[in-house]
Formats: structure tokens, C-alpha cells, sequence
């Protein structure tokens, strides 16, 4: 991390309603128990946005809202628009690879078929930070479901709670 730019913490989800509380919503979910209940969200570079001072350094969270397909523009604008080194972007997302729960993070690497992942990758590089959290695959449980259902399937209420107790370990 570049000690005197801004840190961007970006939650990958889908904007609206109709998609709270499902797997793909995970990074969502996650940014905003990180900026706490008390977050001032603003609309900007594609975006809901909240900045932050965290131990003296500025901190934006960020919600794209251009869909999880699109969410590299979004980063790309917020990253040119605040001079934010790659290296200073941390991404929240849902992992199918992983059971419920399960928390990762690693820095690079490939999308592994996820295209919120593949859109940041192909505007900004993939030499930054990613927070992967659980949400399961359907084959694993042995369900005849198609991946693109699944995500955007809501949780059941103990998957949520496990989702729950797995965003309040993330920390930076």
C-alpha cells in the first residue's frame, strides 16, 4: 500500500431492491456493516460512496452501481478520479469455490469465472486486493442448479446468519 493516497474498499453487488440479501450481494453486504450504520452514502463515478478517516488515512467505500457485469467502470473512475494506486484498492466479493462462510484473500490472480472480477481486471489490472467470501456452488450441495441462479438466489436465513458472522471478521 502507498502510505499517503486514499485506500478504496469496494464492495461488489447488484444495485436495487430485488437483489439484497443474495450471494452476489455478499461484497455489498460487507461494505456497508465496514462503514458502519452511521454512513453518509453519496451518488458519484457510478457509484454509492462514503469516505472515511480510519487511523489518519482517507478511506472510500464504494457500492458500483453499473451491475456486477460493469462494476470495472465504476472502480476504474473512482481510482482515476482520487489518484488511488491499484495497489490501494481492496475488492469484496462472493466466491463459488468456497464454502459458506469461508473468508480468503489473496492479491492478484485470476477471475475464476467471476465477471464482476473480470470487468475490474480488464479496467484496472488485477494486482490489487481481494476479499473472497464464501457463498457455495450448487453442485456441492447437489442441487441441479444453474451458477447464474445461484448467485442471484437470496440466502436461506442460516446461510445469512453464517454470512453474518463471517463480514464482522473482515478487517483491515
Amino acid at each position: 500500500m502507498q502510505e499517503n493516497k486514499p485506500v478504496l474498499i469496494v464492495g461488489l453487488g447488484n444495485p436495487g431492491a430485488e437483489y439484497e440479501r443474495t450471494r452476489h450481494n455478499v461484497g455489498f453486504m460487507a461494505i456497508k456493516y465496514l462503514a458502519g450504520e452511521d454512513a453518509t452514502w453519496k451518488s458519484e463515478l457510478f457509484s454509492r460512496t462514503f469516505t472515511a478517516n480510519v487511523g489518519g488515512r482517507r478511506v472510500i467505500y464504494a457500492m458500483p452501481q453499473t451491475y456486477m457485469n460493469d462494476s470495472g467502470r465504476a472502480v476504474r473512475a473512482i481510482m482515476d478520479f482520487y489518484k488511488i494506486p491499484i495497489e490501494n484498492i481492496i475488492v469484496i466479493h462472493d466466491d463459488m469455490d468456497l464454502k459458506v462462510g469461508d473468508l480468503r484473500t489473496k492479491v492478484g490472480g485470476g477471475s475464476a469465472g467471476h465477471n464482476g472480477i473480470k470487468s475490474i481486471d480488464a479496467n484496472v489490472g488485477n494486482e490489487y486486493m481481494r476479499v473472497r467470501i464464501g457463498i457455495d456452488h450448487p453442485r456441492n450441495l447437489g442441487l441441479p442448479m444453474d451458477a447464474a441462479d445461484w448467485v442471484l438466489g437470496k440466502f436461506t436465513n442460516e446461510q445469512f446468519e453464517i454470512i453474518q458472522d463471517t463480514i464482522k471478521k473482515i478487517s483491515f
